[in-house]
């Protein structure tokens, strides 16, 4: 392909809910040879990541509780959190440009904090930027009425989750990959709010232990889930976290591919995405404060936050300093034995 349709297919990917750089692959594969192609490429890309975050969750539960492998995991919180934190800052400079959107992204942060379900926050977002934008044009309507059922899905799902474990794993995590939209920190808010929150299944230790191995291995940051639902439920956990939250993308690229391209020149598309990313930045700051709080818990874990930070501005690589983080954690651990 040449480079204009290789640039259209990244703006048709950023109207699709899901996994960004999963789905372009996807989109490259069923440009190549159809939708097989979607499926061979979608595949090949998610699969190494997932094998290797869930030998590293089966790793995590047999030697987790060991006292080396404890002292890696207090390194790495501060690390992480930071990592996420300067994300958020990078990513909300473009998010909330001008003065209505950093309005959404503080009215997020705010609504996210005082308990309202977080896919609500998002639908909102999205549909304030639109009425925003085109109080007096009429093909508004529709588009918000089109995303507005998001949250409402959200919720069911959400309610769901008192059932079978395995079968409200799966349903929670599809639910995932079919409404975020954003980044791929978004991910962590919404990890958050059903495995800790609703479920309580996961502590926000796990979570931030998830989000390391998802940021040190290579492949998309979905794959977080793979830890998770091995930490939830064993190998059959892992599994089915891994294909629930990648389902929708394949279906979404191989029914709306061709849809997204002529939506992608309708203004209202625009306004929708500009209202999900800055809702998405005020969403990743308010679920930031409750992990800050238990990834930096003494003086030695606030100075390996500081270093990440300085370390992060000046142009470090994240695995790099989490690297550096499991070291000092470890090297604390056999220095007081």
């Amino acid at each position: 392909m040449d480079d204009r349709r290789f640039l259209d297919l990244v703006g048709i990917t950023s109207l699709l809910p899901g996994p960004n750089s999963t789905e372009l692959v996807m989109h490259v594969g069923l440009h190549r040879a159809g939708r097989l192609g979607l499926l061979v490429a979608g595949t090949a890309f998610i699969l190494p990541a997932a094998i290797m975050v869930g030998g590293l969750a089966a790793l995590y539960v047999a030697a987790g509780t060991t006292a080396i492998g404890e002292g890696m995991l207090y390194g790495v919180k501060p690390v992480v959190i930071v990592i996420v934190l300067v994300a958020i800052v990078q990513l909300g400079r473009a998010a909330l440009a001008g003065p209505l959107r950093a309005t959404l992204g503080v009215a997020a942060a705010v609504l996210a904090l005082a308990g309202v379900h977080e896919l609500a926050v998002l639908a909102g977002g999205a549909a304030a930027m639109a009425l925003a934008r085109s109080a007096t044009d009429w093909r508004s309507t529709w588009l918000t009425r089109a995303f507005a059922p998001l949250a409402g899905t959200g919720l069911l799902l959400g309610a769901a989750a008192q059932t079978v474990n395995l079968g409200v794993l799966f349903a929670t995590f599809l639910k995932i990959g079919a409404v975020l939209y954003g980044s791929g920190y978004v991910l962590i808010a919404l990890l958050r709010a059903d495995f800790v929150d609703r479920l309580g299944w996961i502590t926000d230790q796990q979570l931030l232990d998830a989000v390391a191995v998802g940021q040190v291995t290579p492949g998309p940051l979905f794959t977080t889930a793979t830890f998770v639902g091995y930490l939830a439920a064993g190998p059959i956990g892992a599994v089915l976290a891994t294909v629930a939250i990648f389902l929708p993308a394949f279906v979404f690229v191989a029914l709306l591919g061709r849809l997204a391209a002529r939506l992608r020149a309708r203004p209202l598309a625009g306004a929708l995405l500009d209202g999900v990313n800055a809702a998405a930045i005020g969403l990743m700051a308010a679920v930031s404060l409750p992990l800050a709080t238990s990834a930096i818990v003494d003086p030695l874990t606030g100075v390996l936050a500081l270093a990440a930070g300085g370390l992060l501005l000046l142009g470090a690589r994240s695995v790099w300093l989490i690297g550096l983080g499991m070291l000092v954690g470890a090297g604390r651990v056999l220095v007081g034995a």
